[in-house]
């Protein structure tokens, strides 16, 4: 304000002098025009010297000045001086994440919010294919034309990753992972997968192979056990218990190695070549049959078809998946509780496959843990009933070759609530 008070008094101070002059000579207009056009004058030099110093010496000193424009030189100077601090600052930062983003064996692509190629680092070069004189400003989907990638591009679900082979290597596998950030933008990652993807086929062979080669050994053992079951009234008592022991366990190494079989035919095989519209009002009514029989009637197990629409699916899978949640609520129940098999549709026209009990219910905090492979919840009881801990295992795989999810709602002594939830796009 008072830097304002000086220039105001200074335009006072030409005016009125130019003024005095201009009366002296008998032109007063004259002279305060005088005055005005030489104030004018001061400030056009002054905008002038800003100009130039602007555009032509930006980094120079300011041109020296007194009053008003000396401060907004200063100003200025000093507003200058912190902005090239700053973008230093910025520079140095961006340079360092550049070479922290370079120095990693993972690929890094950013993308604009319309989905176009930013920037990237030289693992991307190596692993995708990019090449920075040409794919800049490029769209992703036209250099990584993989249908599925295009697809989990434009779906903006990223909460899983997605596995592929390389688009100039079809033996590297790579899994891409896809990040939302600023103002719409995405950040893909892909990471080099080959070894753990070898590693996890030699485990599944590995599995396969074994499985398989067990199963001669003990049928055989399984067929003299059985012999040796008939002449039970010839051989003395405790060697008679003995082998009824070894029937129970061959039985259930038996049962094992199918389940692990059927693992790895679902984990290897890709399917869908024995899809088509189930009925399953009377696939459920087949399984809540076999679930009465191992209950041995000590349950009471009813079906109920709310929906009349198809599943488009493999019945011999379908059928193993629901057998395995009604036998482990038969198994996992005590007696007297009642199970239901149900089928409806949801408000999203989702088709909902049901297995509800109401005994005793799970704790939530097993609940991520369900369908890995031979969790147990409790690992004493679980082998009493004859459970082989793979089957929540064997249903998670068989919904995912459905696109469908498996769902568990359940709190200790409120009972348990199995959910296979297919899309709309599986019904008929």
């Amino acid at each position: 304000m008072r830097l304002w008070s000086r220039e105001l008094w200074r335009l006072a101070w030409l005016v009125t002098l130019g003024t005095c002059i201009g009366w002296l000579l008998g032109a007063a207009g004259l002279g305060l025009s005088a005055g005005l056009a030489v104030c004018l004058f001061y400030h056009l030099r002054k905008l002038r010297e800003l100009y130039l110093w602007l555009t032509l010496q930006p980094h120079d000193e300011p041109p020296a000045a007194r009053g008003m424009w000396g401060e907004l030189f200063d100003r200025l100077y000093r507003y200058q001086k912190s902005q090239r601090i700053t973008q230093s600052r910025l520079r140095a930062t961006l340079a360092r994440i550049q070479e922290s983003s370079e120095a990693m064996r993972d690929s890094v692509v950013m993308l604009d919010r319309h989905g176009d190629l930013e920037w990237w680092n030289s693992a991307a070069t190596n692993m995708l294919g990019l090449q920075t004189a040409h794919d800049r400003g490029q769209h992703i989907t036209n250099l990584l034309r993989d249908p599925s990638f295009i697809g989990y591009f434009n779906s903006r679900d990223y909460s899983e990753p997605l596995t592929l082979t390389s688009p100039i290597d079809e033996r590297r596998i790579l899994q891409y992972q896809i990040t939302l950030y600023g103002d719409d933008e995405r950040l893909v990652m892909a990471r080099d997968i080959t070894r753990l993807h070898r590693l996890e086929q030699m485990r599944r062979d590995f599995v396969a192979n074994v499985s398989h080669e067990l199963r001669t050994p003990l049928t055989v053992l399984s067929g003299y056990l059985e012999t040796y079951s008939d002449m039970a009234d010839q051989l003395p008592p405790r060697l008679g218990r003995s082998i009824q022991q070894m029937q129970e366990q061959t039985q259930r190494m038996q049962n094992l190695v199918n389940d692990l079989l059927l693992l790895s035919r679902l984990e290897i095989d890709q399917g869908g070549k024995d899809h088509h519209p189930l009925s399953l009002g009377p696939l459920l009514q087949s399984v809540c049959d076999d679930a009465l029989a191992l209950s041995h009637q000590r349950h009471t197990i009813s079906v109920a078809v709310e929906n009349d629409a198809r599943l488009l699916g493999s019945e011999q899978e379908i059928r193993s998946a629901v057998s395995n949640l009604a036998f482990n609520a038969v198994r996992y129940t005590p007696p007297g509780s009642h199970i239901t098999l149900r089928w409806k549709a949801n408000a999203n026209g989702d088709g909902c496959l049901d297995v509800e009990d109401n005994g005793e219910g799970i704790d939530p905090v097993h609940i991520p843990r369900l369908t890995e492979r031979f969790y147990r919840v409790d690992k004493g009881r679980s082998t009493a009933t004859g459970g082989t801990g793979l089957g929540l295992a064997i249903v998670k795989h068989v919904l995912l070759r459905h696109d469908a999810q498996l769902r568990i709602e359940s709190h200790p002594g409120k009972g348990a609530l199995f959910r296979c939830l297919f899309p709309a796009s599986r019904l008929t």
